[in-house]
């Protein structure tokens, strides 16, 4: 048995994405602002479209940061032009910091970590073999191997019964490459990472490149990105349980960031012990409240191993 579907299809996308340039940039403030304030509260949100980044959210620290700066720089890492910017930042409110200053937890929601024997990373394989398609491309990209490829791009695998049978890759490329070349060459480049050591592929699946033509505008010039919304694609794809928030741009009080975590921690522990050959643990928080509302896992037979696991390890306070 498996907690798996037989049938699957998960994505992932490069960090020229609009919507991972965001999710970059308010992880970037985030590390500058706890880095200097290690008590920080940090909810930082980024929306960028056609040349303009507003980054907004509540902050309540005692650092001195440049969030243009900041963000610059991540834009410059991925090879964008400068934009123009705009700010909207706020404290948090204090009704919200009274309630988790005793070492509650920063918000109420449901978190989930898992983890298989399967793969090396221990995530499912068409996760594991989605990010390491938009790693590639990344790779390409910045070493120059591939001059003319550029940030934006995605990529899709659909898994049926353990093995790729579709595998989709988008990217943004130079307008003087012609589709055909951009078609044969990243598939010569993309091939041998479906018969890398641990994925089990045994025939060559189905494989599309740029399956809707010449894609030469991307990033914030053909699409609008926010933080957060690669909800999804950050977790497990959809195939598994999502929790209800985004990690980034978050400090360690909200549990969406942190619980999140340690669950996928502490579910790799359990498999790499030797408990369990899948394990999805489950669990939920109020505001304020240290301790969970709810804690649970189960093995690849749906056993619940809860038993296994230590509360003390997600009492709101240990996360930070």
């Amino acid at each position: 048995m498996s907690l798996l579907p037989r049938i699957y299809t998960v994505e992932s996308v490069t960090k020229g994405h609009p919507d991972r340039v965001c999710d970059q940039i308010a992880d970037c403030i985030l590390h500058e602002i706890t880095s200097q304030d290690p008590t920080a509260r940090v909810a930082v949100e980024v929306f960028g479209c056609k040349g303009v980044v507003t980054i907004g959210g509540e902050v309540t620290t005692s650092s001195t940061v440049d969030y243009e700066a900041l963000a610059r720089e991540v834009l410059q890492s991925v090879g964008y032009d400068p934009v123009e910017f705009r700010l909207h930042m706020n404290q948090q409110s204090p009704q919200i910091g009274a309630a988790v200053s005793d070492g509650g937890a920063g918000d109420q929601g449901i978190m989930y970590g898992y983890a298989t024997a399967d793969t090396a990373s221990h995530l499912p394989l068409g996760v594991d073999l989605a990010r390491g398609l938009t790693s590639r491309l990344e790779e390409l990209r910045e070493s120059g191997e591939v001059p003319w490829l550029r940030s934006d791009g995605k990529s899709q695998v659909t898994i049926r019964d353990g093995a790729p049978e579709v595998i989709v890759v988008s990217t943004q490329h130079d307008e003087s490459v012609s589709l055909e070349e951009v078609r044969s060459e990243i598939e010569r480049r993309i091939t041998p990472l479906l018969f890398k050591e641990g994925l089990g592929v045994v025939m060559q699946p189905r494989i599309l490149v740029n399956p809707a033509g010449a894609w030469s505008i991307g990033g914030f010039h053909a699409d609008s990105g926010l933080t957060g919304r690669k909800l999804a694609v950050d977790g497990y794809g959809g195939i598994l349980p999502g929790g209800g928030g985004s990690t980034h741009g978050k400090d360690n009080s909200k549990v969406d960031r942190s619980a999140t975590h340690k669950a996928r921690e502490v579910a790799v522990d359990l498999v790499c012990q030797g408990h369990a050959r899948e394990c999805l643990i489950s669990v939920a928080y109020a505001i304020g409240v240290n301790e969970p509302v709810m804690l649970h896992a189960i093995n690849e037979e749906r056993q619940d191993i809860t038993h296994l696991l230590d509360p003390e390890v997600f009492l709101a306070s240990r996360l930070r």
